[in-house]
């Protein structure tokens, strides 16, 4: 992922979506710093530029704070109604959506400030951006397995979905978790195809910086568009597979939902109930300070 774009904008969200629910509302206060740290360490920024950077994502933590949590809250309020009757694969798709439109809101929001921050960056300082995307190049194909036989792969990718599921719905018994071994071989194997996608997005931001110390409005435009639209520019088939995996995904996922016990389910619903009252508590605006004569 590219700190100056999408750790810019997805940060926020994948601080939210990533950690446990107990430690979303302690880590959201402390976004300015993990994302200044992120920035610094992909981008080696001088102290200028490293105030410049937590000053904007200041800004665009309060707007994301008190404008979009309680969208969150609400959104997560609907996958919970839906998840209390159960969840089908269409329930699946309209929540995958949901988070690009989230995504989406985030990357518009964050554009211009993306692109004047981009515009202070030297020669030197894109070398040792490269550098670090080649390490996080490096460590994907490791964790996936990706330059392995398909049997690693699929026990990487079974590994991950059992480690996701226990997380969200408590234990699971020996036979479900064959199950869902089993469920996971009908899910195509897309990490080959992801790292693809993740070379082509960077080839292609790097050819978008060549532009930064030209006409501003036709950057920002650039960047904007290179934040929000990520199929622009990937080959047909390989949109075709990406969203063909998107579907199977969904149908493994509401598979599993069927073979939920009361209990689990009763788990999955405190853990999104868990989210909600956390974007709802951290986007309540701060009392004023009452003034004395």
């Amino acid at each position: 992922m590219q700190i100056s774009g999408i750790r810019l904008t997805l940060a926020l969200l994948c601080l939210l979506l990533a950690i446990g629910c107990s430690m979303v509302r302690v880590g959201y206060s402390h976004l300015g710093s993990v994302a200044s740290w992120m920035a610094h360490d992909y981008f080696d920024l001088e102290p200028v530029q490293r105030d410049q950077f937590a000053r904007r994502f200041a800004k665009l933590h309060a707007w994301h704070r008190y404008e979009q949590l309680p969208d969150y809250a609400r959104f997560f309020g609907e996958i919970r109604q839906r998840a209390g009757r159960g969840l089908k694969t269409n329930d699946i798709l309209w929540t995958i959506d949901g988070f690009r439109q989230r995504y989406a809101r985030v990357a518009a929001h964050s554009a211009a400030d993306a692109a004047d921050l981009l515009a202070t960056i030297s020669d030197q300082q894109i070398e040792a951006f490269r550098r670090q995307l080649d390490k996080d190049n490096r460590r994907f194909v490791r964790e996936n397995r990706s330059g392995e036989d398909e049997t690693a792969r699929r026990r990487a990718a079974s590994r991950r979905a059992l480690s996701r599921l226990r997380d969200w719905l408590g234990p699971l018994s020996d036979t479900q978790e064959e199950r869902i071994n089993s469920l996971m071989q009908d899910v195509p194997l897309i990490d080959q195809l992801r790292h693809q996608d993740r070379l082509r997005r960077q080839r292609d931001f790097f050819e978008l910086l060549k532009l930064r110390h030209g006409e501003r409005d036709t950057f920002t435009k650039k960047v904007a568009d290179w934040l929000q639209n990520w199929e622009t520019g990937r080959d047909p088939a390989l949109a075709r597979a990406f969203e063909h995996s998107w579907r199977k995904r969904a149908e493994f996922y509401a598979a599993v939902d069927r073979m939920l016990t009361p209990l689990q389910r009763s788990h999955l619903l405190h853990r999104l109930q868990d989210f909600i009252d956390d974007f709802r508590q951290l986007s309540e605006r701060p009392a004023a300070t009452a003034t004395t004569r």
